[in-house]
């Protein structure tokens, strides 16, 4: 398969612009009839979220896949590669089935277009070749991660999910989703289906009201995470991963890091329990193995040692109160050094306010090439708020030449914001991702 073949299917399915960005799911039904709706021939876990839905998708597939299951897993943004956005089993679609199923999602696009209907955008045309993608590979399961939202979300296609797993909810894409959390819940809540099982994480006040509300109304049964029950076991923070404790589940070991995802590892407990009350066989081996590990790039993660290197998602309030958090309880009397780019229309000031005092510099870029990217000037200024230590940098490779200065062998480099900038910062590195050159622990 050519480099050019896969780099034209790429830039077709990221780059489609045209028809009407209203939502609606007309245009992915469309689409997806022209495909033979490939969708009503999978079993779905269909989660939606603002954060931790990603996660939970990697704990959810994980133990599935450790149970014996061939799963299909879609997911977004890409972090390091584009095709990591559709995975069967633990390995991305390969090359050429990219190119071959969106030729024949590109083919469905055209007939649309010459029966007069409108074209689909470049999210439902990238949710119709996973759909097409999984039936083709056979999948037993697929797990979907929404986009945005999940009322009139593409991915909300799904007619009868297996189950609906709605992660944290808070304030994200306000412009499209609402300007309150009861809106934004709405939304989510918007994945709910008819009779069919929902599992929810705890939520505000406001969001738990209006997801019991649809869930009564669809008539599902609706589970929500006890997060007293979790007990933190609180190994070293010298340890690369995290062990606690879940109603009657013992001594959970996760690797991902971040004291927040034990919350959504017990959100993907609940889902595995609601799948086992389906009939499907999952035996406490596979869920604590598939917990162990799962591996969610971006979040959280540790690219390299001396100085320690952390690059995070974070992007939006909640996002930020979780990560700084996890900075407090890691790197206590550590000196810490932020590398900042967001975009345009994300919370960059309420994150400034939340993140900026744990730093003794920070640096910020302009996510490269992306349109919504916030100018690394204009970050600056708003982080000189909360924080006077702040240099805007004119590429990633200098704010990273710079933190490493700053930080010095036992300092702390936090790379955080839009998560499409994170793969390349992650190719200036010495290290691999999620690799260790000294073998000496990050924490330690």
């Amino acid at each position: 398969m050519s480099d050019s073949a896969l780099n034209e299917a790429i830039e077709y399915l990221t780059g489609i612009r045209g028809g009407s960005i209203n939502p609606g799911l007309s245009r992915i039904k469309n689409l997806l009839e022209e495909l033979g709706n490939p969708q009503d021939d999978l079993k779905c876990v269909h989660v939606a979220g603002t954060n931790g839905k990603g996660s939970v998708c990697a704990f959810v597939s994980s133990v599935l896949i450790k149970a014996g299951f061939k799963v299909g897993v879609f997911t977004s943004p890409a972090v390091f590669d584009y095709r990591e956005r559709y995975r069967v089993g633990k390995k991305n679609i390969s090359a050429a089935d990219l190119v071959k199923m969106t030729e024949l999602v590109r083919a469905a696009a055209c007939r649309m277009e010459e029966r007069g209907l409108e074209k689909p955008s470049s999210f439902e045309t990238e949710t119709a070749l996973a759909f097409l993608y999984f039936k083709e590979k056979n999948c037993d399961i697929a797990v979907i991660e929404t986009g945005m939202g999940g009322l009139e979300d593409s991915t909300n296609i799904i007619e009868k999910p297996l189950c609906s797993v709605i992660a944290s909810v808070s304030f994200d894409h306000m412009a499209f989703l609402g300007d309150s959390l009861e809106k934004i819940a709405f939304q989510k809540a918007g994945i709910i289906k008819p009779g069919c099982p929902v599992v929810s994480a705890r939520q505000h006040k406001e969001a738990a009201r209006v997801i019991e509300d649809v869930a009564k109304e669809k008539k599902s049964n609706l589970t929500t995470v006890d997060e007293d029950k979790i007990k933190d076991r609180k190994v070293s923070k010298a340890s690369i991963f995290q062990l606690f404790d879940y109603k009657e589940h013992k001594k959970i070991e996760i690797s991902l890091l971040g004291k927040y995802q034990l919350k959504n590892a017990a959100l993907a407990i609940e889902t595995v329990e609601v799948l086992r009350s389906l009939g499907l066989r999952i035996t406490d081996k596979a869920l604590y193995e598939g917990l162990k590990e799962a591996s969610w790039p971006g979040r959280f993660q540790i690219l390299s040692d001396k100085p320690a290197i952390i690059v995070d998602g974070a992007h939006n309030e909640e996002a930020a109160l979780r990560l700084s958090d996890s900075l407090l309880f890691y790197f206590t009397n550590r000196r810490i050094v932020y590398i900042m780019g967001m975009l345009k229309d994300k919370e960059y000031e309420k994150v400034s306010e939340i993140t900026a005092p744990l730093a003794e510099q920070i640096f910020t870029v302009e996510t490269p090439g992306n349109k919504r990217a916030l100018p690394a000037i204009e970050l600056a200024e708003t982080v000189k708020h909360f924080n006077k230590n702040v240099t805007a940098t004119d590429s990633l490779y200098e704010a990273l030449e710079m933190a490493k200065m700053v930080a010095g062998t036992d300092g702390v480099i936090v790379i955080f914001g839009s998560l499409s900038f994170l793969g390349q910062i992650t190719e200036l590195t010495k290290n691999g991702p999620g690799k260790n050159k000294t073998g000496s622990k990050p924490f330690a």
